[in-house]
């Protein structure tokens, strides 16, 4: 997978990937003549009293070695190039791909996954590109062009060579092959902390309600030493690479020095060559040990590249159909043909065989008890999943046949939790309608009941909100929810809970100005209250996953004995409401 990954995003960095090469290959091959000028100078040039032949090679030297220093930074900043590049359109392929997930895919994975997955892994892989960019080159330009320069110095010495780098690629392949798993438990236990974190902080006030600070500060406090323990792990083999490849190239210096003494008493090597020799030696040992660096970095960049393919290779289970249908006029006409629904994994559907209309214009309620299904039914509608069996269309055409964005633009959602994005006032609404001029904005909050509140906060339709809408009340989420919903203008309204955080004043004047600015709009409500439905259409009643009662209020009350017991449970409250 890291394979197809890098040849996915790195394509289109054609151009810095040959920058890279090329001052790669002229870095390294100034690497290898350095040694042998070096080897000149002392064997020609201070042997024999040669000063000019000094002067002369030494300016060569500092030419190339200049050459080498410009050559090293070009690579470099290629590289970085290379590397940030790849790591934004592989973030950006991860994104739109988990924008484009259903539910189902989002539970799957879980949102502390995903975000892993989308920061911490694409920089791992990253940071393999960049610093493989730095040494991929180099490492194995130092290591074949050093024994082949090094045997052209003295082969009297080269069976060194053949004992050093054979010990070194056993100690690096003992040491990576422990890292993987290391690493494979590294990632996932980050997912782990991620998760606590994104709970403690979304359920703060849970957790201080019950008072339970020091479990989950005990339970933070394990997942992070668990983190620690892995890396901890994975740090000790790391630890143990350097000092044993340094072992290595420390005998292997010390081998050739003494064996080489012997030479040069002997007279079959010059003090030059010895040098050179040497130089080439480490360069030999420095690529392997490059080699090593960037060995350290695959398994992890591996698992992570895994983890971000599991990602990308999941296709979403509401995708759009191959050919879309035509689209009809928009009319508001849903029907529910012989629905069943089953989550993925479980043992039994969730909703059996539902079957109603709800007619262009009018207000259908669903209501049940908890669990029944109510907010499960009506996401099959914009697709938040798909049915399992049945139909639901929309206008005559199956919700699966339509171009999603042409389904998404007749229906307005307004999900059971009230979400608000960081921004203002004006920005939030705006998701309904991007082109929505400031009047408009202020008609669709007076028809939500949110004009008064609006007016009085700093900036009004410019006053700032926070992150989820953490800085007003849930009533007034709601109704900023509600009001973005009517910005957008669709044929088909859906209200799911969304009149729960409202007082029955506020309630009871919502609907009726709905009532009165939208009459020709189709809205499917659910709601607990039986105050907010009573003068619905249609009630649905539901009762674990099956439909038990369809009518209005008065017909139900005589004839259903659920929705009866749930009028009864809530009439004395209402009544002294």
């Amino acid at each position: 997978m890291l394979g197809k990954i890098l040849v996915q995003y790195l394509r289109p960095g054609w151009a810095l990937i040959i920058g890279v090469l090329v001052f790669q290959v002229a870095q390294s091959i100034a690497s290898l003549l350095l040694p042998t000028l070096q080897a000149d100078i002392i064997n020609d040039g201070v042997v024999k009293g040669d000063i000019a032949y000094i002067w002369r090679t030494g300016g060569v030297m500092l030419l190339i070695s200049l050459a080498q220093v410009v050559c090293s930074v070009a690579a470099v900043y290629f590289g970085s190039r290379l590397a940030m590049g790849m790591g934004r359109d592989l973030r950006s392929a991860l994104f739109h791909r988990v924008v484009g997930f259903s539910q189902r895919e989002v539970g799957q994975f879980g949102a502390p996954s995903l975000i892993t997955r989308n920061t911490n892994d694409v920089q791992q892989v990253q940071l393999l590109v960049q610093v493989s960019a730095t040494l991929m080159v180099s490492a194995p330009i130092l290591a074949i062009g050093g024994v082949i320069f090094a045997i052209q110095q003295d082969v009297g010495l080269s069976w060194l060579m053949a004992v050093s780098v054979p010990v070194l690629l056993i100690i690096v392949s003992l040491i990576v092959v422990r890292m993987v798993p290391a690493f494979r438990a590294m990632q996932r236990r980050i997912d782990r902390v991620n998760q606590i974190m994104r709970e403690q902080l979304s359920g703060i006030r849970v957790v201080r309600a019950f008072v339970r600070e020091h479990e989950e500060r005990a339970r933070f406090e394990d997942a992070s030493a668990q983190v620690r323990d892995t890396g901890l792990r994975a740090g000790y083999l790391m630890a143990l690479m350097f000092p044993a490849v340094m072992l290595v190239l420390n005998a292997s210096s010390v081998a050739v020095i003494w064996f080489g003494a012997f030479q040069i008493r002997d007279g079959d090597t010059q003090i030059g060559t010895l040098f050179a020799f040497l130089s080439y030696m480490m360069q030999i040992l420095m690529g392997v040990m490059m080699a090593t660096f960037m060995f350290v970095m695959i398994p992890r960049a591996a698992v992570c590249a895994n983890r971000i393919g599991e990602v990308l290779g999941t296709a979403p289970s509401v995708a759009a159909p191959a050919v879309a249908t035509d689209a009809p006029a928009p009319v508001g006409r849903i029907v529910f043909d012989h629905v069943d629904f089953a989550y993925p994994g479980a043992d039994d559907a969730v909703l059996h065989d539902i079957s109603f209309v709800v007619e262009p214009g009018t207000t259908t309620a669903i209501i049940g008890s908890t669990g029944a299904g109510k907010t499960t039914l009506i996401g099959l509608v914009p697709r938040l999943f798909d049915v399992t069996g049945g139909a639901v269309s929309v206008d005559g055409v199956d919700v699966r046949e339509y171009d999603p964005d042409e389904l998404w633009q007749r229906i307005g959602l307004v999900p059971q939790r009230a979400f608000l994005f960081s921004g203002t006032v004006a920005s939030n609404l705006r998701y309904g309608d991007g082109r929505a001029t400031d009047d408009e904005l202020w008609a669709a909050l007076e028809l939500a009941q949110a004009r008064h509140f609006v007016e009085a906060m700093p900036g009004g339709l410019e006053a700032p909100i926070a992150q989820g809408g953490t800085n007003v009340s849930g009533g007034q989420r709601q109704r900023l929810a509600i009001a973005r919903a009517l910005v957008k203008r669709p044929e088909i309204y859906i209200f799911d809970d969304s009149f729960s955080a409202l007082d029955l004043r506020t309630d009871a004047s919502l609907r009726h100005a709905l009532d009165t600015h939208l009459p020709d709009a189709t809205r499917l409500v659910v709601a607990q209250r039986v105050s907010t439905i009573q003068h619905a259409d249609q009630i649905v009643v539901l009762d674990h996953g099956r439909v038990v009662g369809i009518g209005r209020h008065d017909e139900l009350v005589a004839s259903n004995e659920t929705y009866r017991e749930i009028v009864e449970s809530q009439l004395s409250v209402e009544a002294a409401a």
